[in-house]
């Protein structure tokens, strides 16, 4: 494993043994290490899990994991001869459930003031442009679980059939990945492109049910290629 590698488990061992301290790690540190671990049962973890979903709910969509603001690069570095993945082992050993189960909106109990129509699609289209890289290099396969996210922003899709018996359908949907240094990039996509774990869209191109969406979509693969998603429906 690359030094990088055990660099950041190392430090993410470290948050993860410790108990809660305001401000005493950056989250962005905690988000990569219990995304890796499959979000075990912590307070760190469960706090990073709510940045990491909240980044993503409009507005604007940021990228959920800003691994730029993580100093890898300072951290503690363990001899040479320690395994790194044994703190990885003890992130996943902790108290979780057996299968972590996805939940459709994050924001289920909160009301949200809606905008008018024109401001609404205003604001979809608001999306944060902070970006940068990690600074270490995380090329290598250890850090495939980072570069696993991908974040769906279906701003609106919409089929219906016409009076005329011809189906309609318009739609606008953006994918943000990261590369291979961690940077984050939006690029154009389409309903055809979203997981099959996206809800509300059934039918699609089949027929013509009516169908209206809009929402944010992110999913991922943790360390040991467990695949986990949200969904969050405006």
């Amino acid at each position: 494993m690359k030094r990088g590698a055990a660099t950041a488990l190392t430090c993410a061992g470290l948050l993860l043994a410790a108990p809660p301290v305001a401000q005493a790690y950056q989250v962005d540190c905690a988000i990569l290490i219990c995304l890796a671990g499959g979000w075990p049962g912590s307070t760190e973890c469960n706090e990073a899990r709510s940045v990491f979903i909240s980044r993503i709910t409009p507005w604007p969509v940021e990228p959920p994991l800003q691994i730029w603001n993580c100093p890898l690069g300072v951290t503690y570095r363990p001899p040479e001869d320690e395994n790194a993945l044994s703190l990885l082992y003890e992130a996943v050993s902790r108290p979780r459930p057996t299968v972590p189960r996805p939940f459709p909106a994050v924001l289920e109990e909160v009301l949200i003031p809606r905008p008018e129509k024109d401001e609404m699609l205003s604001l979809i289209a608001d999306y944060a442009d902070d970006n940068g890289v990690a600074d270490v290099d995380i090329s290598g396969a250890e850090y495939d679980f980072v570069r696993s996210i991908r974040v769906y922003n279906v701003e609106y899709a919409r089929q219906r059939e016409s009076g005329d018996g011809d189906c309609r359908r318009s739609e606008k949907v953006r994918v943000g990945t990261y590369g291979v240094q961690g940077d984050f990039s939006w690029s154009g996509s389409s309903v055809a492109s979203l997981p099959d774990a996206f809800k509300g869209l059934a039918g699609w191109g089949e027929g013509c049910p009516s169908l209206y969406r809009r929402a944010v979509f992110i999913d991922w693969t943790d360390y040991q290629g467990n695949y986990g998603f949200e969904q969050v429906d405006y």
